[in-house]
């Protein structure tokens, strides 16, 4: 298989992937249907990272080792696991609250600094969810154990050409993630009504706390 058979038919099988809904989705949507769209670019971001991350490993072979050792991959997996359920019951948790009109009420206006403020720690917030949910996943990293080496020709050298596949599916992710952000953006006067919040965050919730209870039982 030669470089540019390669590019294309590894874009395809990704593509197929990014399409696919799940737990990526759910978070995007949320965050982005909330009208936090710059928190919802975080989520995107660190999503985005967990994934170079993980191909950059698997170049390097690093990742091998969740495929190789029980012990490394349930270790990673109960740890994303914990998080995917303590996030999910906090969605849950906050839905309960506003339900009984507990709400942290926000200024008619605020200075421009604190906008600014505001925004870089939304990023941030979101990245920081997005990357975790993203690295905490080791059935990514086998996904790319599996996957990534048969894409590589022999004759490329092997790390380079793992990561730019891998920014291949990146920039995937970035484009149907904008569509997603979008999409939600378009229905954020319906989605941010106190009822439609509460709706979101148990669906969303209950998601999450579904893959995580799926990640924790291996399935």
């Amino acid at each position: 298989m030669g470089a540019a058979s390669a590019f294309w038919t590894f874009a395809v099988v990704v593509g197929l992937l990014t399409l696919t809904p799940g737990l990526d989705t759910a978070l995007i949507l949320r965050t982005a249907a909330r009208g936090r769209r710059r928190e919802a670019w975080g989520v995107v971001l660190g999503i985005q990272t967990g994934t170079l991350t993980w191909g950059t490993l698997s170049s390097l072979g690093v990742t091998a080792l969740l495929a190789a050792s029980h012990a490394a991959y349930d270790a990673v997996r109960l740890a994303g696991a914990a998080y995917l359920l303590w996030m999910g019951a906090l969605m849950l948790w906050n839905s309960r609250r506003r339900r009984h009109g507990v709400v942290q009420p926000r200024p008619a206006e605020e200075p421009a600094q604190e906008k600014r403020t505001d925004a870089v720690a939304g990023l941030a917030t979101g990245w920081r969810r997005g990357v975790l949910t993203n690295v905490l996943n080791p059935k990514i990293g086998v996904f790319y154990v599996a996957v990534l080496p048969q894409f590589i020709p022999a004759s490329a050298p092997h790390l380079a050409m793992g990561v730019a596949l891998t920014c291949v599916h990146v920039a995937e992710g970035l484009v149907w993630s904008s569509v997603l952000v979008a999409f939600a953006q378009v229905l954020r006067g319906w989605l941010r009504r106190p009822l439609a919040q509460r709706v979101l965050d148990r669906i969303t919730g209950t998601v999450i706390i579904g893959f995580g209870v799926k990640l924790a039982i291996g399935d």
